[in-house]
């Protein structure tokens, strides 16, 4: 088996900063709203995804889809521009 490199999304750190923008969050309170009793996430891992420093993991976008009522689709494909994925939000 070969290792491959998986490609990343363009536009994910734009389109968290948007939910967390539209939600009229700080960094600080989304990461409270993402966060449980498995995951802990700090204003810091919030300033990295919006920053395209590191992606979420699975759940935690399945958590931002769901905070910001877009799909998990919407997040990811890129074929789905922010002007398209930011008329959703609205």
């Amino acid at each position: 088996m070969g290792s491959s490199i998986r490609v990343k999304p363009a536009y994910l750190a734009e389109k968290l900063l948007a939910i967390r923008n539209k939600l009229d969050l700080s960094q600080t309170e989304i990461a409270g709203k993402l966060s449980d009793k498995m995951v802990k996430l700090r204003r810091s891992d919030i300033s990295r995804y919006e920053i395209g420093l590191r992606e979420p993991s699975l759940i935690v976008l399945l958590r931002y889809a769901r905070l910001g009522s877009v799909t998990m689709e919407m997040l990811v494909d890129d074929d789905i521009e922010l002007s398209m994925f930011n008329k959703q939000l609205k």
